[in-house]
């Protein structure tokens, strides 16, 4: 192992850094405690950053699933009032509580959960129960991830140089933030977009976007991965005839009038010029840090 697993550490402060495990006898430590905040150790501990982040989510949607009203809004939200804080009968300070419709006694809020989880598609309080366990599950993954990382398998700077992989990343934050300002464009039919689950469960729909999913898992199954590469290097996501098509199929299941799919496919063409300019954008600093690494490493 890299790093051995050991609570003991836990009771030294900064045992992870020789300079910072020397204790602040200086102004020194506080800078060498900045300067260490990109250190591939301290990026290991993002992960138990991300698990606390996780565990504080479920803590919410726990607490809306269990102590609000949030059915009862959704019947009702312009006349009873989004409330998930009852406050408890001790010592007579129940008397916060107030009448907010539907024959429910609490505070209001005002924090706008209810409308992001109406947004987001949670429609009943198991919806919201079921969240919350999934986040508690991916902060115990979390938690693994960051010991593995850090315990196991440390960090390497060959890791950050590999262009595929960089590639990858990066293009994965641009397909997703560009289906994410397709989504928002107000010119699509609302109906249109296909629901979340229906790309795991319609292997039809799936297999237009990536025919490699054809055969649904039997290949990851057989461990024969080639056969998802061009979902794995993003060979054919600018494929118009892929677009097309799946714009078409889309457009007959829901049945809409010639001039919706117009505006529709409006959308599809901004959606798309806006990832070629993105993409523009992202090969362009590729470029540059690739010349910056060729440059060092004179």
């Amino acid at each position: 192992d890299p790093i051995k697993t050991s609570f003991e550490e836990w009771a030294k402060p900064g045992h992870f850094s020789r300079t910072i495990a020397k204790r602040p006898d200086t102004t020194t430590w506080i800078w060498n405690l900045h300067a260490d905040a990109h250190d591939f150790d301290i990026f290991s501990a993002h992960f138990g950053q991300l698990s606390i982040i996780f565990l504080w989510l479920s803590g919410m949607y726990f607490h809306g699933a269990r102590f609000s009203n949030y059915e009862a809004w959704l019947s009702d939200p312009t006349h009873i009032g989004p409330s998930a804080q009852v406050v408890w009968p001790i010592v007579g300070q129940e008397i916060l509580n107030g009448d907010v419709g539907g024959g429910f006694r609490g505070i209001q809020i005002t924090s706008g959960f209810f409308q992001i989880w109406r947004a987001s598609g949670i429609t009943s309080e198991l919806q919201l129960y079921c969240t919350a366990i999934g986040a508690l599950v991916f902060a115990a993954l979390m938690l693994f991830a960051g010991w593995f990382h850090y315990h196991k398998a440390a960090l390497k700077l060959a890791w950050f140089q590999d262009v595929e992989s960089m590639l990858n990343h990066h293009l994965a934050g641009l397909l997703g933030l560009g289906s994410l300002s397709w989504a928002g464009q107000s010119s699509t039919y609302p109906k249109e977009i296909p629901l979340p689950h229906e790309f795991l469960l319609n292997r039809d729909l799936l297999a237009q976007l990536y025919p490699s999913f054809a055969e649904g898992a039997t290949p990851l199954r057989a461990l024969n991965w080639s056969k998802y590469s061009e979902f794995l290097t993003f060979c054919r996501v600018f494929d118009l005839a892929i677009l097309d098509n799946c714009f078409d199929e889309l457009s007959s299941l829901n049945k809409k009038k010639r001039e919706e799919k117009e505006l529709g496919m409006g959308a599809w063409l901004l959606a798309y010029q806006a990832i070629l300019a993105s993409s523009s954008s992202s090969i362009i600093i590729l470029y540059l840090t690739l010349y910056k690494n060729y440059s060092l490493s004179k």
